[in-house]
């Protein structure tokens, strides 16, 4: 298994790598051809770190590894929450403001939702797939019809300038922008590739579903971004944009990539995903809406203790997987 390993840890380096060069490139972009500092945060680098889950779901689901690009998005998720999220309020407690994640927020909370009633017959089917695609595209269209012409609130106001100066700081032109973009995306099919057949071999080798290896090395890998863009977030005390970047993450996440890896090949969804895995990402995602928008008065923050249940969340539900693997690896040898 040495060269499939080496295939994983080069393929993760080299597409966290790639999508911050992709990233960059296309916030530069699309800074330059006019578009809102407000939106090329919420959209443009929001969703665009997800691009390594959606290219490594994209390539496992026409190669023929459903369960991989499925086990990708939902463990993806969880630990933009628990690992990521909750990492960060430990480290620094996050006030929130911003009115743009409560919209969002309630948007996750319907897509998760839908995303189980799916899943109920035991497959995800291409029809199923396109009407997430198509919950993407109008939750994106709704976000750039409102941006448009609409008076900001202070706070979103202080978010685009964030965006815009980061922007400025990296200093290039149109046309570098579009290079890099490019380029970020070639080679972000490259290394999802060696990934995905890294982590696809060494399933084999262990005996275990290509589920699980999606669920914990995969899912954990593709989430360097986002933990990246959050910590850079956090030194800049920007705390909206840390939870921005995991609430419009893990929206990219539900609807956009499991939406295209379905549509791409149906993925049989076993009674295991739903009460494990979705219950899993539902519960810490009930918890992060309860702690982020506050109730009776209390303003919506993350503490440190809030964040240190969530990272305990993960670490629990990361011990069990690894266990899985290594009871099914023991029984398959």
């Amino acid at each position: 298994m040495l060269y499939p390993a080496l295939a994983v840890i080069g393929g993760l380096i080299l597409l966290v790598w790639s999508a911050e060069r992709f990233v960059g490139g296309a916030a530069a972009t699309s800074a330059r051809l006019g578009l809102s500092p407000l939106l090329i945060g919420m959209l443009v680098i929001g969703f665009g770190t997800s691009a390594p889950e959606l290219t490594v779901s994209a390539l496992a689901a026409a190669q023929g590894n459903p369960g991989l690009a499925l086990g990708n998005a939902y463990g993806s998720n969880i630990a933009n929450i628990g690992l990521i999220l909750g990492l960060v309020a430990l480290i620094s407690p996050l006030v929130v403001h911003t009115s743009v994640i409560r919209r969002e927020l309630p948007v996750l909370g319907v897509a998760t939702v839908v995303s189980a009633l799916m899943m109920l017959g035991g497959v995800l089917e291409r029809w199923e797939g396109g009407l997430l695609l198509l919950g993407l595209a109008a939750f994106m269209a709704f976000s750039i019809v409102s941006s448009i012409g609409s008076p900001k609130p202070a706070e979103e106001d202080a978010l685009a300038g964030d965006t815009l100066s980061e922007i400025d700081a990296q200093g290039m032109t149109l046309k570098q922008g579009i290079l890099w973009t490019v380029v970020g995306l070639v080679l972000l099919v490259v290394s999802s590739r060696i990934l995905v057949w890294g982590a696809v071999d060494i399933a084999q080798a262990l005996g275990v579903s290509d589920l699980i290896i999606g669920l914990t090395v995969v899912a954990v890998g593709t989430s360097l971004p986002e933990l990246a863009s959050s910590l850079s977030a956090l030194r800049r005390n920007e705390h909206d944009l840390v939870l921005g970047n995991v609430v419009g993450s893990n929206l990219f996440n539900t609807l956009g990539v499991v939406g295209l890896a379905s549509l791409i090949s149906p993925i049989d969804v076993g009674h295991e995903v739903l009460f494990r895995d979705w219950t899993m990402m539902t519960a810490m995602t009930v918890l992060m809406a309860v702690f982020a928008l506050g109730w009776k008065g209390r303003q919506g923050r993350i503490n440190r203790l809030e964040g240190a249940a969530l990272l305990a969340m993960f670490i629990g539900y990361t011990t069990y997987m690894v266990s899985l693997v290594v009871t099914q690896g023991a029984s398959a040898t």
